[in-house]
């Protein structure tokens, strides 16, 4: 190896791990959860890159199989992530406003459950509203008798 080359990989070297201390920091400090999780992405990325410049500098092909593995890892990692931040943040709520799955009662709205099918039957305790029943003879899906 030429004295450029070694030059060479002396400066990626050292912008690799310069960039890696870089990245442990903002791990440490977060300030939040998806900071973190992201700066563990660029982190195995760039573990990614260490190992693909040391296989492009002594020339053989062995870390191929970990250099592989490692990037779907990371990727997939990513994906989850993003899928759970985009599931966390799909619903906008102003002030006053009540969390998704939750009506302006307060009660909770199971999925596979209908509606009332007459708007203002009564439920079973004479009160309009829900058109649930548990009281034999009244189909909870119509919110009528049977």
């Amino acid at each position: 190896m030429s004295g450029f080359e070694e030059g060479v990989l002396w400066v990626i070297g050292t912008i690799l791990v310069l960039s890696a201390l870089l990245t442990l920091v903002r791990i440490v400090r977060g300030p939040s959860v998806l900071d973190r999780v992201v700066a563990s992405d660029v982190l195995v990325s760039i573990i990614v890159c260490v190992l693909a410049v040391e296989a492009a500098a002594t020339d053989h092909s062995t870390t191929l199989p970990i250099l592989i593995s490692l990037s779907l890892v990371g990727f997939t990692g990513s994906v989850a992530v993003a899928r759970f931040v985009a599931r966390d943040r799909d619903v906008p709520m102003g002030p006053g406003q009540p969390p998704a799955g939750v009506d302006a009662s307060g009660q909770v709205d199971m999925p596979g459950q209908a509606a009332s099918g007459a708007a203002g039957a009564a439920g079973p305790s004479g009160a309009p509203g829900r058109g649930r029943s548990d009281e034999p003879g009244e189909d909870v899906r119509r919110g009528g008798a049977s």
